[in-house]
């Protein structure tokens, strides 16, 4: 049976997603770390969206879970506080790994498949109302955003790795050699906007990692915009 399960699971993500409202891309975070047994499962998963051009998949590594006897290579504080921050808004008083927040709103458990699949398709489904798109020269980015409603806006800036592979010597992963993609180096709110009028500046992007931007309610409310150069 759960050899069944597992070839659902994969013609599941094979199947095409519906169009969107809007065209922008889904973005789901995947809250994790290298020293979190139940983690591999959710990070596999992730490989199936980061190879979607209608979802921006990104892992975020946290770094809670460091005590145990691995040190996260990709952990970093900045993301714990983002996803205490989701939780906050929330309402809920607990975190955890491997958590999922797509489109941020929706908190789900990343090694859910049907879950997982369920949130990114009612948010293809419904759209974002803020269309971004993004264009790079040398080491700068063209960020350009119409407008979509008013709000409390923030335009974050991420960089990632595409993919790294790390062997794992201690921790609840000792012995294991896993891959890892859409690493996020760094995510930094880059300006403010509040949506009444046309949006453009130039932002830093030096080096050859992928750009996404993410324009978002502010306090970890919703993403209403985002695009990506890979």
């Amino acid at each position: 049976m759960r050899q069944l399960f597992a070839i659902f699971t994969v013609l599941g993500f094979l199947q095409p997603m519906p169009a969107a409202a809007e065209d922008g891309p889904v973005v789901v975070e995947l809250y994790t770390s290298q020293g979190c047994s139940s983690c591999p499962p959710a990070d596999a998963m992730l490989h199936d969206l980061a190879k979607r051009d209608e979802v921006i998949a990104l892992s975020l590594h946290v770094d809670y879970w460091d005590y145990i006897g691995w040190v996260d290579v990709f952990a970093q504080s900045a993301f714990t506080q983002r996803q205490h921050d989701y939780a906050r808004a929330a309402h809920s008083a607990s975190v955890y790994t491997p958590q999922m927040v797509i489109g941020g709103v929706d908190h789900v458990v990343g090694s859910r498949p049907v879950q997982v699949m369920d949130a990114v398709q009612a948010h293809r489904a419904k759209g974002y109302p803020v269309a971004v798109s993004l264009s790079k020269s040398g080491d700068t980015v063209q960020i350009d955003a119409q407008p979509g409603g008013t709000g409390d806006y923030v335009v974050q800036l991420v960089r990632y790795t595409p993919q790294e592979t790390v062997t794992i010597r201690r921790g609840e992963n000792a012995g294991r050699e896993l891959t890892y993609v859409n690493i996020v180096q760094s995510l930094e709110v880059i300006s403010q906007w509040d949506g009444t009028s046309a949006f453009s500046m130039v932002a830093q992007a030096p080096g050859d990692d992928p750009v996404v931007v993410i324009i978002q309610q502010a306090s970890n409310g919703p993403v209403v915009g985002a695009a990506q150069l890979r």
